[in-house]
């Protein structure tokens, strides 16, 4: 038997429709925000997230799947959406027209990571990314509707961190005094962090591992060496947070794992996953576009890890699968080839509508209809035939009421919506 290949994952019926609603609900809630979807390809120029996410990080060294097309050029499984989502932006000029575009997307990532709770080498995000907007407002908005998404979706236990990442003009200092800093506990890094230390100082902060956790306590925050201005937008942020009532811890340490982050960044985390608790991060990438070959055009935006979700919500799929409106069970061929036309009748009016698939008895027929919860039971057989007659059984209140066949669509609707006004 073949089986799934490690690190991905089949979405099951019973579990794509709490999938469905989470797409629907957050789709609904950003198109109020003024977002538009944008659907991207799946596969993109290597080059486009080595320039974008860092040479150096985790994702473009180990964690890609890379592989050369049948000419040799580079091609990757996107690992991210953001950096795709800015390839468009610049490829199609839509800052020609508004250089304020607000985005959203949907979709599958890759990255060839170890599997482990909540994390599959095939992911599924949902990315909201903001262009053309320097003011600190839109980075308030933006962890408002992320935290109003995570209500709707009965995700109460959330805690935002926000820290601020500095700009060109004030990261270096503090990169050198970290840099300084973990020259005197480097031998109680983990040897990812010791290359790092080299690297990208910053990404150290980054690091999961506990006995790094522990080295970094001590580490210089990097609040201390902000600009005027980003100091300022900073502060923006967090008054506008408060007037909105959203609650937020400063958290000197968050620095995300991307390169092109820079200024506000963010996250969203929660105690249901354990050791993995983000649950959402994003920030400002103000350098991105210009860095891709675009104009100098500032950016926002922020990814959900659609897995994770489904895991802390507390929705279930069960309750958005949807049962059938009519089930029609039907004794005999004359029966079973009028119960296929009223089956594609009624689906064509919108209700939802099954019928018995080949068991001959009606109380199997019965059996079946209450397995899928349907609401009412149209009955047809030789009695009814002759009779010209179909029986509607609401199967809550048992009641059963005989319709005539000429015009069954029209009276099934009718005698549906008396009971269900």
């Amino acid at each position: 038997m073949i089986q799934l290949i490690r690190g991905f994952k089949d979405i099951l019926p019973g579990e794509v429709e709490l999938w469905q609603h989470i797409e629907k609900t957050a789709a609904g809630l950003f198109e109020q925000f003024g977002f538009q979807e944008i659907r991207l390809p799946i596969m993109e120029h290597t080059e486009l997230f080595a320039r974008s996410i860092g040479q150096d990080t985790d994702i473009v060294e180990k964690e890609m799947y890379t592989f050369p097309d049948r000419k040799g050029a580079l091609v990757t499984l996107r690992p991210e959406a953001t950096a795709s989502v800015v390839r468009s932006y610049i490829q199609h000029k839509m800052y020609a027209t508004d250089p304020v575009q607000k985005l959203y997307t949907i979709g599958p990532m890759f990255r060839r990571e170890r599997p482990q709770k909540g994390r599959y080498r095939q992911f599924y995000q949902i990315n909201a990314e903001v262009f053309g907007i320097d003011s600190p407002l839109i980075d308030a908005q933006l962890i408002f509707m992320l935290s109003a998404l995570f209500t709707r979706l009965s995700i109460l236990d959330t805690s935002v961190h926000i820290n601020s990442l500095g700009c060109p003009a004030c990261r270096p200092d503090f990169k050198k005094a970290l840099s300084l800093f973990l020259a005197d506990v480097k031998e109680k890094l983990c040897p990812d962090c010791i290359r790092r230390h080299g690297q990208n100082p910053l990404r150290v902060l980054d690091c999961k591992v506990p006995s790094c956790r522990e080295s970094i306590v001590g580490a210089p925050s990097l609040g201390d060496f902000l600009c005027d201005h980003c100091r300022r937008h900073f502060a923006t942020v967090t008054r506008s947070l408060e007037g909105l009532d959203v609650p937020f811890v400063i958290d000197g340490k968050l620095v995300r794992g991307l390169d092109y982050y820079s200024r506000t960044t963010f996250e969203v985390r929660t105690e249901a996953l354990g050791a993995q608790n983000a649950v959402a991060g994003g920030g400002r990438y103000d350098g991105l576009v210009k860095a891709l070959g675009g104009p100098d055009i500032p950016g926002i935006g922020f990814a959900i890890g659609f897995d994770r979700l489904t895991e802390v919500t507390g929705l279930k799929g069960k309750d958005f699968v949807k049962k059938p409106d009519v089930f029609v069970a039907a004794l005999g061929e004359k029966s079973m080839a009028l119960a296929l036309e009223w089956v594609c009748a009624l689906g064509l009016e919108g209700l939802v509508v099954e019928m018995g698939a080949g068991e001959k008895s009606l109380k199997s027929q019965m059996k079946r209809a209450d397995r899928l919860g349907a609401r009412h039971v149209l009955i047809v057989g030789e009695k009814e035939l002759a009779e010209k007659t179909a029986i509607l059984r609401n199967m809550a209140t048992k009641v059963q009421s005989a319709l005539p066949m000429d015009h069954i669509v029209k009276n099934v609707i009718e005698n549906i919506n008396s009971a269900h006004p």
